[in-house]
């Protein structure tokens, strides 16, 4: 397969680079670095351009039509976004440029460019607001409460027009609270790596509400796998959850990073953040169903992962 990656230098983009290549594949990866790091792509400097190709681009205004012409994908995974829920809040307008926009765009130039399929990044953790049940299948209709979250299901809309309109194939793939190496722990929704990163260094942690908050936290090489599961003929037009199905409180997760760093259990509570949800948990069985995916990195185990990631860079 010769896929296309956007948000290549991301934390999940640059861990399903990765696996591509792993898997054989040939892979361009595209990425304007707004929130990417060159450094998650810096290993990739020994294979041979015919296998990797680096493209820095901007999907709001690059020449799409242009870049898919020269590499000819057949599948495109979509994960370049503006992906901080509290700045799509203070700016709707560029959240939507980026989110919305640059996906069509995206669209666009793939069907043009008679690409097979798009693999595109919806967001199981905030598309159904605060749902009727937990865990929440795909069944229950989305309700968004920011403008990142609309933009996503917009995305989605939108995809599946191109779909019956063209012919472009496409499958959503709905993430939980994704962790894992190469998280930022200074994004604010890299919680795992926000706590190790403090602990290592000896700082203190931070916990909002009372700790009872829960959240469905999968490992990036789970969410990856979903990723490559959707990029065959399965699942058109479909959205799928990728989670685990298990619910994790704040303070337990602290308890698990915590113990895999050797620090303190400690946190210091402050009043929790407006727009908090209480809960958030993904029904995982269409995906299990459809594409024969299950998560295979249980909590405890991924934090470990991620905390001797941390622990590699800090030394």
């Amino acid at each position: 397969m010769h896929a296309l990656v956007t948000g290549a230098a991301g934390f999940i983009g640059s861990t399903l680079v990765d696996r591509l290549l792993a898997d054989g594949h040939t892979v361009v990866g595209l990425d304007n670095f707004a929130t990417g790091r060159a450094t998650n792509l810096e290993h990739l400097a020994e294979h041979p351009s015919q296998v990797f190709t680096f493209v820095e681009a901007d999907i709001v205004n690059a020449d799409l039509d242009a870049i898919l012409e020269e590499h000819k994908p057949e599948v495109v995974f979509h994960l370049a976004a503006q992906i901080d829920v509290r700045n799509s809040v203070a700016d709707p307008q560029f959240d939507a440029s980026v989110n919305v926009v640059g996906t069509v765009r995206l669209a666009e130039a793939a069907r043009r460019a008679q690409v097979r399929k798009i693999v595109h990044t919806s967001s199981g953790g905030s598309i159904y607001g605060v749902p009727p049940q937990y865990p929440t299948p795909e069944t229950v209709p989305a309700d968004p409460a920011s403008p990142y979250a609309a933009g996503k299901v917009a995305g989605e809309i939108y995809l599946n027009t191109f779909r019956h309109l063209y012919g472009l194939d496409c499958s959503h793939i709905a993430p939980a609270n994704v962790y894992g190496p190469r998280q930022d722990p200074h994004g604010e929704a890299g919680v795992v790596a926000i706590f190790a990163q403090a602990l290592l260094e000896g700082k203190p942690t931070k916990v909002f509400g009372d700790g009872s908050n829960t959240r469905d936290y999968v490992f990036v090489d789970d969410v990856v796998d979903a990723f490559v599961k959707a990029s065959g003929n399965a699942g058109g037009g479909q959205r799928f959850n990728v989670g685990t199905g298990v619910e994790t409180s704040d303070r337990q997760l602290h308890s698990s990073v915590a113990a895999a760093v050797g620090g303190p259990d400690d946190p210091e509570f402050f009043p929790p953040r407006l727009g908090d949800l209480k809960r958030s948990c993904l029904d995982i069985g269409l995906a299990a169903e459809v594409l024969g995916w299950r998560p295979q990195v249980g909590l405890d185990e991924g934090v470990r992962r991620t905390v001797e990631f941390f622990r590699h860079r800090h030394a």
